[in-house]
């Protein structure tokens, strides 16, 4: 498998780290949100972590003003509702413009609550951005990749560009 046109295989451990620091973004099903860490924070370790600094750049504030949590930046995932958290997870899977987005089980209500907006600044900020959603219902979000991996219990069932799924 070839992620940034480097091949796993040949990577070591080390190197797989990094590259998965830079270039994958995950959405948990649980959101995995830091509580003591504000969202701008839970966002922002995503950055560090990666090595691109804390500041993201200035179309990403647009990217949380279309998700509807531009002005909870400020408050810690306690404080949020689980909408608003699921969005948080979103803006730091997608905060470093990561070659795969990577979700667990995100519920079919992405397709209706995400703005395609959101799906397209994914695709125009990276470079051969795949949407790797393992879900149960599909939806729009594979249409601004350059592919949709459909999985179930760990195992590949299908795989579709995303001309394939507009119909």
């Amino acid at each position: 498998m070839l992620i940034g046109g480097r091949d796993l295989s040949r990577l070591s451990d080390a190197a797989r780290t990094e590259l998965r620091k830079k270039m994958v973004g995950f959405v948990f099903q649980k959101y995995n949100l830091l509580p003591t860490l504000s969202a701008a924070d839970n966002i922002a370790i995503a950055r560090y972590i990666a090595g691109t600094g804390t500041v993201p750049d200035p179309k990403f504030e647009e990217m949380l003003e279309l998700l509807g949590i531009g002005q909870r930046m400020n408050h810690k995932p306690r404080a949020l509702s689980g909408g608003e958290q699921q969005r948080v997870a979103i803006a730091r899977a997608i905060v470093n413009h990561p070659a795969i987005l990577l979700a667990d089980e995100p519920p079919a209500t992405w397709t209706r609550r995400i703005p395609r907006r959101c799906w397209a600044y994914c695709a125009i900020s990276t470079s051969g951005w795949a949407d790797g959603a393992h879900d149960h219902a599909r939806s729009q979000r594979g249409a601004y990749g350059h592919r949709i991996v459909h999985m179930l219990d760990g195992e590949i069932v299908e795989t579709t560009r995303p001309s394939q799924n507009r119909g």
